[in-house]
């Protein structure tokens, strides 16, 4: 059973509907308390990097998640906020990635945000991709990107530059895209997911 952790950063419904058309138990996390009732988590987010770390903050939250051992998944601000620091707000933020995020540079040839499907290329082989092909399509919505490091990317794409699309590091799992609006293959990831 999957807890999602509420932080108060960001409408959930999208990824809700999508564990329930796949018929994923879900439960919501509050309190460090709540984390015990479930097997794996997601932390979810949508916005501004430095306001939902403080959020994050506020919720007594950030030695438990730091210190958790079971499979848990960022989803776009949610990967953002594993990594050390973004330039979004100036935030130090959980660091259990030493990556940077930072700001796409504004070009007269990629419009800022990064708004869109874009290909995701599997750099490693994980359960997260099993089933997906490589270069499959996903629907981003971001103006920051984790920094491209060998050691914990997952999977890459590019625009204007490469980058971690997503990330990995021992129990710890990142998708800068939204899984829940990347139809078949995003339901897949989900699904898998699950099942780590």
């Amino acid at each position: 059973m999957i807890g999602i952790i509420r932080y108060g950063a960001g409408n959930i419904f999208s990824l809700t509907s999508a564990l329930d058309r796949l018929g994923i138990a879900y439960g919501m996390v509050h309190t460090e308390e709540d984390l015990a009732q479930y097997d794996r988590y997601i932390i979810p987010g949508v916005g501004h990097a430095g306001a939902a770390m403080n959020k994050l903050e506020q919720t007594g939250l950030v030695p438990a998640i730091k210190a958790l051992q079971k499979p848990t998944l960022g989803i776009c601000v949610g990967m953002q906020l594993m990594t050390a620091y973004s330039e979004e707000g100036d935030a130090s933020l959980l660091n259990i990635f030493p990556n940077k995020t930072l700001r796409f540079k504004d070009s007269d040839h990629y419009k800022v945000p990064h708004t869109g499907w874009n290909r995701v290329h599997q750099d490693k082989t994980n359960p997260l991709f099993e089933g997906i092909p490589d270069d499959a399509h996903f629907y981003f919505v971001h103006s920051y990107y984790i920094e491209y490091n060998d050691l914990y990317t997952l999977a890459s794409t590019n625009y204007s530059l490469p980058y971690s699309a997503s990330i990995w590091h021992n129990n710890f799992y990142g998708v800068q895209f939204h899984p829940e609006k990347s139809g078949v293959y995003g339901e897949t990831l989900l699904a898998n997911f699950s099942k780590i």
